[in-house]
């Protein structure tokens, strides 16, 4: 039986653990190189850029992936620490075969992952990662001396990435008068999102830039908003802007240390469309969007789609139905007139844009959409745990969905990205949604 080694966001796992050790990323270059080059015209040579987030792993992992393409007659281009979507900007950019970002998101630092974006800046399907795995199955091989690969260190590549950021804020607009605390979450953007904003006017504190290899996503970042909270009220900023670990995550913070998360800022940037004109035909959210912002995003006028959980599935929802703005409570933002991918950055110069055309705050501008109180509980199971045919589990989701019919949602499902399994309840009465949750929860064996 062939193997599996792609999730719902590449390759992930624990650094040191198969496969995230350096002979399968050196066979991963290969296969991926031997894959690149059979699409590839005849004659052309093949060329991939590398970028990596800010884990200590990033160094050992750019070094295998480079050897694994070089063996497969495939140049690469290496940018150092670069954001996720950065990666997916130079990719299209400089017309390369591939992309290619050493990066576990928002995990910590003891993980690692892989991820492909193709020439045209979007992440590559199931057929790509279908034919790397079949190459994977096969003896690793090299080209002979003269047609091995070669490496080149991009150069300003965070420059061309931070002046690509500036393009997407309106020209008539700036950021002259506002203060704002910017949390880089010790990752990719650190050198990249703080730039950005303050050559568009703005005052800049910056938290979450200090990388040490170690640090990244640790209590800060858009999974740990709590510092962001923090320092805005400490500085007195007008906002806060909170990327995760590979920058393609946003969460944002008011004056009054009022959190945003992806779900709101999906309605703000939905709505600032449609009030300047843009026919936008809907918007997507995900299995976990907050049924209030489906219902204020209907109230628009408009059509709202959920897609399955991951920023992958709402980009594939938003090309089949020919739509350009999408999203997921988690802070994943698709801009799709904007970027080819999310972009927590993008998305933020969007969301001030939008602050900007109607001179309104956020919370004015998203007076109209109530949140449900929404629980969601982390499980930690065991990977051969089935929870779909445990009896006794199935029987208690069953009777919450009965109890909450009419007043609430209830969604369970697995972690594409590590061994958890979701539960998420959620209705207008709080207590009620985490007594719910928690009667699923106390069923579920543990690891």
């Amino acid at each position: 039986m062939k193997k599996q080694y792609f999730g719902t966001d590449g390759i992930r796992g624990e650094v040191g653990q198969f496969p995230i050790v350096p002979e399968f990323m050196t066979r991963l270059g290969y296969a991926a190189g031997k894959v690149l080059s059979k699409d590839a015209k005849a004659g052309q040579r093949c060329k991939v850029l590398i970028g990596k987030d800010t884990r200590i792993s990033g160094y050992l992992l750019e070094a295998a992936l480079e050897a694994g393409f070089a063996a497969a007659g495939v140049d690469v281009m290496l940018c150092g620490p670069m954001p996720t979507p950065g990666v997916a900007y130079l990719t299209k950019a400089l017309r390369l075969s591939a992309g290619v970002v050493i990066s576990a998101s928002h995990n910590p630092y003891q993980d690692n992952g892989i991820k492909f974006f193709s020439a045209n800046g979007d992440k590559l399907g199931d057929e790509f990662e279908l034919a790397i795995e079949a190459e994977l199955e096969k003896p690793m091989g090299c080209v002979s001396a003269q047609e091995l690969g070669k490496a080149f260190r991009l150069d300003d590549a965070a420059g061309r990435y931070i002046e690509f950021c500036k393009s997407t804020f309106p020209g008539d607009l700036h950021l002259n008068g506002l203060k704002l605390v910017v949390d880089c979450a010790n990752g990719a953007a650190y050198h990249t999102a703080p730039p950005v904003f303050h050559e568009l006017g703005a005052e800049v504190i910056s938290i979450g830039v200090n990388p040490d290899g170690k640090n990244i996503n640790d209590g800060c970042g858009a999974t740990a908003p709590a510092a962001l909270i923090a320092k805005v009220k400490e500085v007195n900023a007008d906002l806060g802007i909170a990327l995760d670990g590979d920058a393609d995550r946003l969460q944002m913070v008011d004056a009054t240390g009022r959190l945003f998360n992806g779900d709101e800022l999906l309605y703000v940037l939905a709505k600032d469309r449609l009030d300047r004109g843009q026919k936008i035909g809907g918007a997507v959210g995900t299995l976990m969007t907050n049924l209030a912002v489906e219902n204020a995003i209907k109230d628009l006028k408009i059509g709202f789609e959920r897609a399955n959980v991951g920023d992958r599935y709402v980009l594939e929802l938003l090309k089949q139905k020919g739509w350009i703005i999408g999203g997921e409570g988690s802070g994943h933002l698709l801009c799709l007139d904007q970027h080819s991918t999310g972009d927590g950055t993008i998305a933020a110069l969007q969301v001030l844009a939008a602050m900007s055309h109607n001179k309104k705050s956020l919370a004015q501008l998203l007076e109209k959409v109530n949140i449900f109180p929404q629980v969601l509980l982390n499980v930690k199971i065991k990977p051969s745990y089935d929870w779909k045919s445990d009896e006794k589990l199935q029987q208690q989701i069953a009777k919450v969905e009965t109890d909450l019919k009419s007043i609430g949602r209830v969604l369970i499902r697995a972690s594409g990205t590590e061994p958890l399994l979701r539960v998420m309840i959620e209705t207008k009465d709080g207590e009620v949604a985490m007594s719910a949750a928690k009667s699923i929860a106390d069923l579920i064996p543990t690891a």
